[in-house]
């Protein structure tokens, strides 16, 4: 059963004056309004941003069920009092917030996708000041979810109020679409998207959950690499055997571990699957330009890391390696005796979990089978194998020329007062393939945060200076995507 919350539109500022105006100049009169309402309501934003943020709404944690579903009606009484067409739907685990305002002919539609739920805060002990009550600190707000995502994704419900409260309505059809399961996998969310096609219809998807380039250097990130995740299970005799009794004489099933994961990749850096490389496209020359021309510090970033030096493919920037290359890593590995001094052994097992990072166009599956060929082929007697698949998710990219990035890039520099750079990101986010592919809309990444804001670790902050320009970037994006021509 669905709830619905109804709510009376909020009244609008008063603009009757604007009506008799050129189309542009009134425009500019209305974000010029809105900008003005923005900037007053400022405290008043960054209140409601605590209030939610107080809200423990750990959704891995079974003892925060209460909580988490407490953000989500939050959400939904926020969403109602702007005016919005509000409903709380409930899945098999957490519900998803969704809102919408009115159609509007010729325009485009736009689905601002968030998620109220948050990491687990441990360890505790190595929090300055409790993750649940949010603190001022060095111009950010500490608090666990603060930048991941209830601080960015609040963003684009302000910019939506202040649309209703200053004109009475916004210029595109704007869907919001909130999940409880972000940190725990998007289960449910998956199946509502498939489930709902028509209902989310849209030609732009908005998202704010990734990060700016640099402080002061805002992005939008325009592709994203892919994964594909395993186990290897080894398993040789019945139980662990002395090595010196049986040694050279019994295969030694951590030995191949090592061995048949080292054949995965070559010293240049280039993965040893065969047909991993068969759909990966090359970065044009616009993109290796533009990405050698961004201010990047590689002492500093060793610096950051705590390591003495780089490595990677070959013939790749640091930029390139981390954003747009396929690559090959080992999560984990298990095998023989942990304990205190030595104990001379041939393990009986052997463990290994592994990624492979994939770029646009690489597909999971048959990246899977040609695998499992390859350590089958290798395979020597006396060990038996098994490789299990966890999940995978193809490379997701947006074309540079996209007339919905560029409608991002103008609201961006209005809102932070610079141009946005163009980056991809490294890492992965499957639902983002998911409503690319479902709802057939162009992806855009706009991320308010910054690379050391502690995602998912003790002391989680989001610069509060961010979090409004954030606002006022979104609020002028709706102007921006009304403004494209109809035959987009």
């Amino acid at each position: 059963m669905v709830s619905r919350v109804g709510h009376r539109p909020l009244l609008p500022v008063a603009l009757a004056s604007l009506s008799t105006q050129h189309p542009s100049a009134m425009s500019s009169e209305i974000l010029s309004q809105i900008d003005q309402f923005l900037e007053s309501q400022s405290d008043r934003f960054e209140a409601q941003l605590i209030e939610l943020l107080r809200i423990p709404s750990v959704s891995a944690d079974s003892q925060h069920a209460s909580d988490v579903r407490q953000a989500a009606d939050w959400l939904v009484t926020r969403l109602a009092a702007c005016g919005l067409s509000t409903e709380l739907i409930p899945t098999a685990g957490y519900p998803i917030v969704y809102a919408e305002s009115p159609p509007v002919p010729g325009k485009p539609v736009a689905l601002i996708y968030g998620h109220y739920d948050v990491q687990p805060p441990d360890p505790l002990d190595e929090w300055i000041t409790p993750p649940f009550e949010p603190a001022r600190r060095d111009g950010n707000l500490v608090a666990r979810g603060a930048t991941d995502d209830k601080g960015q994704m609040l963003t684009h419900v302000q910019s939506v109020a202040a649309w209703l409260q200053t004109v009475g309505h916004l210029p595109i059809q704007v869907k919001l679409l909130i999940e409880g399961e972000e940190e725990v996998g998007s289960e449910n969310l998956e199946m509502f998207l498939v489930e709902n096609r028509e209902r989310l219809a849209c030609d732009c998807v908005v998202i704010s959950d990734t990060s700016q380039f640099a402080p002061g250097r805002p992005a939008i990130t325009y592709g994203l690499r892919g994964i594909a995740c395993y186990e290897l299970r080894l398993t040789g005799p019945k139980q662990d055997l002395h090595s010196g009794s049986f040694g050279g004489a019994v295969t030694n099933p951590a030995k191949e571990l090592t061995r048949l994961l080292a054949s995965l990749i070559d010293d240049e850096g280039r993965v040893q699957v065969p047909g991993f490389y068969d759909q990966v496209e090359p970065l044009s020359e616009v993109e290796r330009e533009q990405w050698a021309a961004l201010p990047t510090d590689e002492q500093a970033f060793q610096q950051q890391l705590g390591v003495k030096g780089l490595s990677g493919e070959r013939g790749y920037s640091q930029l390139e390696q981390r954003w747009a290359r396929p690559t090959f890593d080992i999560n984990g590995m298990w095998s023989g005796y942990q304990g205190e001094g030595p104990k001379t052994i041939i393990p009986a097992r052997a463990g290994a979990k592994f990624s492979f990072r994939l770029v646009p166009y690489q597909d999971p599956a048959k990246i899977t089978a040609a695998l499992q060929a390859m350590l089958e082929s290798q395979l020597p007697p006396g060990v038996e194998m098994e490789l299990i698949d966890y999940h995978g998710a193809p490379g997701f990219v947006v074309p540079l020329e996209s007339p919905y990035v560029q409608a991002a890039s103008r609201a961006i520099e209005q809102g932070f007062g610079t141009r946005p750079v163009m980056i991809r990101e490294g890492g992965s986010i499957p639902i983002v393939t998911q409503f690319a592919e479902q709802l057939q809309a162009e992806v855009l990444l706009l991320g308010w945060g910054q690379d050391d804001d502690n995602t998912h670790g003790p002391n989680e902050k989001f610069c509060l200076a961010d979090f409004h320009r954030g606002i006022r970037a979104s609020a002028h994006l709706w102007h921006h995507l009304a403004a494209l021509p109809d035959s987009v």
